[in-house]
């Protein structure tokens, strides 16, 4: 490691039923691992105080929202940062209400982990389920189910292993591969950073520990290469005369001068005469770096374009099938119009039909009905208005994933994953 910029950088988000202390065990993880400075904490205690209560509330130190401090619930998503010696963190506190499940799908979206507390007073509950789903929807690596206030039930072995069977029975129906386990009291700070003196019982390592330790993804610079193509940079005065470059980020892989390349979507083939960054020229650029890339033919690229390794092709379809979350209070509409918003491409799309709904409390899939209201997940097909340039979310979550937005009002009304057209339209869970 040379720093602190070269430090491994994880993503995880925090997940639960409402009150089963989400906020609090982030703060006690930013406390307890001394990511806290002064001016932060006094504004802790004043706010406490002001609420009336008697000890530092930590949960307060993600609930920035005015209205999250005075109703004591997270409402939007709270990301907040911080670092030890082995690596660095984003953290995406999501809320537990029903009515915010959205807003855990755009936290938990550009996750590595997620923490899924569970109240060791009230075992499984439906937004556990609900939670446990969009992360197997998601295709999170690694799932932690942290039992919380075990405080609350005189630190109980049996109480935490009757939990973690009743958990075990719906991570294994949806196949989720790496699940971890662990009994911990957010509000006393056990097994969170240091190990707790009063569950001697539990030998595993605490969620600290298990989160600098978790072998992370494929890294995006070392997928398949995509250059979305964002502007085309032609100067056209005396000193660029001829200078014709395409400006854009890195969405994953590695560009080299000299690669053969493809444009896509109209299949044309160049090789990249240079790469150019900030006013000089690179040998070499990888995600998520932007840069400009100049080829070696005269060819038509502009914004929506992408460029690709001409032995690495993306799929190229005006068909395709989504995972989507729901994110609008007006329904979906079959039959309806939609723009699309697929990395710097924006085009129209039509729902062509919904396969079915997910019932994320029996964690079945609903055929008979099609109506699919703000929160719902479902499995549409959509026709696009031209080919889309894209590769599967389980493989690239840039590429894999998209925006549907409202042509009337301009919302963004869903978020899509793009998944493999299943032949007997059911998703395995």
């Amino acid at each position: 490691m040379n720093g602190y910029l070269d430090m491994e950088l994880l993503r995880f988000t925090t997940a639960g039923s409402v009150d089963d202390g989400k906020s609090t065990l982030i703060g006690r993880l930013l406390y307890d691992s001394k990511s806290i400075f002064e001016d932060q904490l006094e504004a802790v205690r004043v706010a406490s105080e002001r609420t009336g209560n008697g000890a530092v509330n930590l949960a307060l130190l993600t609930d920035g929202l005015r209205a999250e401090r005075e109703q004591g619930i997270t409402i939007d998503v709270a990301y907040r940062y911080f670092a030890t010696p082995r690596r660095k963190f984003i953290i995406a506190d999501t809320p537990g209400h029903i009515e915010y499940t959205r807003n855990m799908v755009t936290g938990a979206s550009t996750a590595d982990a997620a923490v899924i507390l569970v109240d060791a007073r009230n075992g499984i509950t439906e937004q556990t389920r609900r939670h446990a789903c969009i992360a197997s929807l998601l295709q999170l690596p690694h799932v932690i189910v942290a039992v919380n206030k075990m405080d609350l039930v005189d630190y109980s072995e049996d109480v935490f292993n009757r939990v973690k069977a009743d958990c075990q029975t719906i991570t294994d129906r949806l196949n989720l591969k790496h699940v971890h386990y662990l009994p911990i009291s957010a509000l006393d700070g056990d097994n969170v950073v240091k190990p707790s003196e009063r569950m001697t019982w539990y030998t595993g390592k605490t969620l600290l520990h298990l989160l600098e330790t978790l072998p992370l993804r494929e890294t995006l610079d070392r997928l398949p290469a995509r250059f979305p193509v964002q502007y085309v940079i032609r100067p056209q005065n005396d000193h660029f005369h001829d200078y014709r470059a395409y400006a854009g980020r890195i969405a994953s892989g590695t560009f080299r001068t000299g690669d053969a390349v493809t444009i896509l979507p109209s299949f044309t083939q160049s090789t990249v005469k240079a790469i150019d960054e900030a006013g000089h020229s690179l040998d070499e650029a990888v995600s998520p770096q932007s840069v400009a890339i100049r080829l070696n033919d005269d060819v038509d690229v502009g914004r929506g374009d992408m460029i690709v390794h001409s032995d690495e092709l993306p799929a190229v379809s005006a068909h395709v099938s989504l995972l989507v979350c729901w994110l609008n209070r007006r329904p979906l509409s079959i039959g309806a119009k939609y723009i699309l918003r697929h990395t710097t491409d924006e085009l129209f799309g039509i729902v062509r039909d919904v396969y079915f709904k997910v019932n994320v409390n029996t964690l079945e899939n609903i055929l008979d009905d099609k109506t699919v209201r703000a929160n719902d997940i479902a499995h549409i097909a959509i026709k696009t208005s031209r080919p889309l340039k894209y590769d599967l979310y389980e493989r690239n979550r840039v590429t894999g994933s998209l925006v549907l937005i409202d042509e009337a009002t301009f919302e963004t009304v869903g978020a899509g994953m793009i998944v493999e057209q299943l032949e007997d339209r059911t998703y395995a869970i």
